[in-house]
């Protein structure tokens, strides 16, 4: 099986043993999840398409990892912020002298690489270049700074949230999320009306927090490990509860139904559109929602979302639209 990916397509014309080595926040890709080696991913759906194909993987925060091991690969991702951490954490974790390979587009910034590895006191080498993608090499170090630091803390809506690099609007309330807040400040009974809510794609955990701080009974949901280690610590942060879970989509939530489905959905994965998770998001929501309840969502005005949510729901209502952004909302069965 063939790569696919430009960057796989430059490691599999390497003529090095890969195998038992850790793959570092990878791309789907078929010739990665059908070689060699071990995932090392934040991203829950990347991980279950490996133990799909029977392959070993862990998460960043998940712990128990493999005491040494011959190398590791590091995909660069296009949020050098969120790459710096990736080089921080396996210098803190993996033992010193392990050899790491760092990959990458060109257009994605991987030859920003050199000076931040020059900047951790790490030597650095080019190994190859082609699909315009670039491979360096190194040897991991001790480097005096811990992941922790990565951490930051910022005040919006009222509300302390905790943020980190990769993670959907880090260090700032999103204008989409603002206007969709506005909007579910008329859309929702108050605190004396109190609902099991869902928000999808929770990032830094604004909404459930929101949700949460008006009695609401929030449930929250995200692909990404960061972004839910950053909601929960969000809600700890404003005193709050709520159950935030690893999920793609809908996929660790069984049989659950919600009176309302919340969401600022993505539609960017590195720097490519796809649409298939707000798809799932709006295609399967009817089938998640309690008699009577709805789904209220955000997105860029450009997005094609009006013909999803007429295909899953029949009917919605625009809530408001300036012309950056829409909040629109869909109704479940019974509703009307």
């Amino acid at each position: 099986m063939s790569a696919e990916t430009p960057a796989c397509q430059l490691l599999e014309r390497q003529e090095f043993d890969y195998r038992g080595w850790w793959w570092v926040a990878p791309p789907r890709d078929s010739w990665l999840e059908s070689g060699q080696g071990t995932l090392l991913s934040a991203d829950c759906s990347v991980r279950q398409a490996w133990r799909e194909r029977g392959r070993p993987v862990f998460s960043p925060f998940a712990g128990n990892f493999p005491d040494a091991l011959p190398g590791a690969v590091l995909f660069w991702p296009k949020s050098h912020a969120f790459g710096e951490w990736w080089l921080l954490w396996l210098c803190a974790n993996l033992p010193p002298g392990t050899p790491l390979q760092l990959v990458g587009e060109n257009q994605g910034g991987i030859k920003r690489v050199l000076k931040v590895l020059a900047a951790l006191g790490l030597g650095c080498r080019k190994r190859d270049s082609a699909r315009r993608c670039t491979l360096f090499e190194t040897r991991l170090d001790r480097v005096g700074m811990e992941p922790e630091a990565a951490w930051s803390r910022f005040e919006a809506e009222g509300l302390t949230l905790v943020s980190h690099p990769g993670v959907f609007g880090h260090g700032k309330l999103d204008e989409g999320t603002r206007l969709l807040l506005e909007q579910l400040e008329q859309a929702l009974p108050g605190p004396e009306q109190a609902l099991d809510v869902l928000d999808v794609g929770c990032g830094d955990g604004v909404i459930s927090a929101w949700l949460a701080r008006r009695g609401h009974a929030v449930t929250a949901v995200d692909v990404s490990d960061f972004a839910v280690q950053a909601t929960r610590r969000t809600l700890a942060a404003n005193g709050l509860a709520g159950q935030v879970l690893a999920s793609d989509v809908y996929a660790a939530l069984g049989e659950q139904r919600f009176a309302v489905i919340v969401s600022n959905p993505p539609f960017h994965q590195e720097r490519n559109i796809d649409y298939g998770p707000a798809g799932r998001l709006m295609r399967e929501a009817p089938g998640r929602l309690q008699p009577g309840g709805k789904l209220l969502m955000v997105g860029n005005a450009f997005l094609p979302y009006p013909d999803l949510l007429e295909d899953a729901f029949g009917s919605f209502d625009t809530l408001a639209d300036n012309r950056r952004f829409r909040v629109y909302r869909a109704p479940g069965v019974g509703s009307r």
